[in-house]
C-alpha cells in the first residue's frame, strides 16, 4: 500500500499547471526542451512524479513557487478564437486581455480559458491558472448550467421550444459519420440526440427571435448543431451566465477579476449541482418576464 508521501506526489507537468505557471501542454514542451530542474537535476519526462511541498521545481534556473490564483471573467466579442495560439493567425481572446484601457496585473500573468465559446459566439468566457478549478467547471459530470441568449432567423412557439427540451437526432452527413465515431455517435449507432435543459422565447419581431436556452452538458458547438438539426439558423449567439455568475453590463471586449463571493457562488454551485430530470416548457411569469427582459437589454448594451 503506498504511503501518504507517495500519494501526494504529481507529475512534473502537472504540478507546473497546479502551481499556475503555465498549461500543463505547455509544461510538457518546456520539460522535453530541458529547461526545467527538479532539485538541481534536469528532467525530460513530463511524467516525472514530484513533491509539491517538498520539492525545488525550477524553469531556466529560476524557482517556480505557487502563483496567486486568478480568476477573471471576459464578455468576449464574436470573432476571436479561444485558444492560446492560432496556427491559422487568427485573432485570439488573448489580444482582449492587452486592451490598453484596462492595464490588470492580472491579465499580464498566465491564465487559460475555461472551456470554449466558438469563434462566432459572444459573451461570458472565464479565465483562470486555476488548471483543477477549471476542469470542475467545464467538466460535463458537473451539471453546471450555462444560459445562452441566442437570436435566430425564424419565429417560433411553445411547441418548438418542447423540441429542443427533448432533444432532437443531429442530421449528419455519411461522409462525417466515420469521424464521429467513438466521440458524439451514440453506441446503438444513432445520431447524437443533442438537448437544453430549458428553453423559452425572450421575445419576438417580425422575422426572427430572440431565445433563451440553458444548458447542463458540454457538447461542442452543441446549441448551433441542435437548431441546424431543425432547420434553423443562428444569428447570434451570446452566453450570459454560468451557474450563478452572470455577464451583466460588462462591456464588450472587457475583462475584470471575479468578486470573492462571485467565486464562492460558483464553488456552491459546483458542490451542490446534480442531474435532475430535463425541464419542460415553463409560462414565464411577469416578474420573471421583467427579470429576463432586463438581462436581455444588458446583454444587448454590453454588446453593441
Amino acid at each position: 500500500m503506498p504511503s501518504k508521501g507517495n500519494e501526494r506526489r504529481i507529475g512534473l507537468a502537472r504540478a507546473l499547471s497546479k502551481l499556475g505557471y503555465c498549461s500543463r501542454s505547455q509544461a510538457a514542451q518546456l520539460i522535453r526542451a530541458g529547461r526545467v530542474r527538479v532539485n538541481e537535476l534536469a528532467r525530460r519526462d513530463p511524467g516525472t512524479p514530484v513533491h509539491l511541498a517538498k520539492d525545488c521545481i525550477q524553469v531556466d534556473g529560476a524557482a517556480i513557487d505557487a502563483r496567486e490564483k486568478i480568476y477573471l471573467m471576459l464578455n468576449k466579442p464574436r470573432g476571436l478564437v479561444t485558444t492560446a495560439s492560432d496556427d491559422q493567425g487568427r485573432e485570439t481572446v488573448y489580444s482582449a486581455l492587452k486592451n490598453p484601457g484596462q492595464s490588470s496585473p492580472q491579465a499580464t500573468q498566465w491564465v487559460a480559458p475555461v472551456g470554449r465559446l466558438d469563434k462566432a459566439s459572444e459573451g461570458l468566457l472565464l479565465l483562470t491558472n486555476d488548471s483543477e478549478w477549471a476542469a470542475r467547471i467545464a467538466a460535463p459530470e458537473t451539471h453546471l448550467e450555462k444560459i445562452y441568449h441566442v437570436q435566430i432567423d425564424t419565429l417560433v412557439d411553445e411547441k418548438f421550444a418542447q423540441q429542443l427540451v427533448r432533444g432532437v437526432r443531429e442530421k449528419v452527413q455519411q461522409k462525417m459519420q466515420e469521424k464521429m465515431r467513438g466521440k458524439d455517435w451514440e453506441k446503438n449507432g444513432d445520431a447524437p440526440l443533442l438537448r437544453a435543459r430549458h428553453v423559452r422565447v425572450l421575445r419576438s419581431g417580425e422575422k426572427n427571435c430572440w431565445l433563451e436556452i440553458v444548458l447542463d452538458e458540454g457538447k461542442n458547438r452543441q446549441i448551433r448543431r441542435m437548431l441546424s438539426s431543425v432547420g434553423v439558423e443562428v444569428l447570434r449567439l451570446v452566453r450570459v451566465a454560468i451557474g450563478p455568475l452572470r455577464l451583466g453590463k460588462l462591456a464588450k471586449g472587457s475583462h475584470r477579476p471575479l468578486t470573492d463571493e462571485e467565486k464562492r457562488a460558483l464553488d456552491r454551485a459546483m458542490a451542490k449541482s446534480r442531474r435532475q430530470p430535463f425541464g419542460v416548457w415553463r409560462q414565464p411569469q411577469t416578474s420573471g418576464v421583467r427579470h429576463r427582459t432586463s438581462d436581455l437589454k444588458s446583454t444587448r448594451a454590453a454588446n453593441s
